[in-house]
């Protein structure tokens, strides 16, 4: 599993602009620009268009089925949501112990790059 986190943004090209100047490179883009994926050394920063810009969610990459994944957070006491077909594949989120939502994604990269 791999760190994504992802990054809320309000301008996302002054977004990747930012990053890129800190040293990222662009990875896969979304097809409409609204998701830009910067790959780094320990995960990748994901910038997500959203008119609420300056949030920041925890999220992880899954290479297993996240049907799997609810499974064992379920068998360890914890209630995730059900998996949900997105636009990049599939997701489902959960709340840690102390009620911050993660979210958990398997990507499918042909469907927006």
């Amino acid at each position: 599993m791999r760190v994504v986190p992802i990054r809320y943004s309000a301008d996302v090209e002054a977004s990747v602009r930012f990053y890129r100047a800190l040293g990222l490179e662009v990875g896969a883009r979304s097809r409409p620009g609204a998701w830009v994926e910067l790959p780094a050394a320990g995960g990748t920063l994901a910038i997500h268009g959203d008119d609420d810009g300056g949030r920041c969610e925890l999220a992880f990459e899954a290479d297993e089925p996240l049907a799997d994944v609810a499974d064992r957070l379920r068998r360890a006491g914890f209630d995730p949501g059900p998996v949900m077909d997105e636009n990049h594949g599939e997701s489902l989120r959960v709340r840690d112990p102390d009620g911050a939502w993660v979210q958990v994604n398997r990507f499918d990269r042909e469907l927006y790059t």
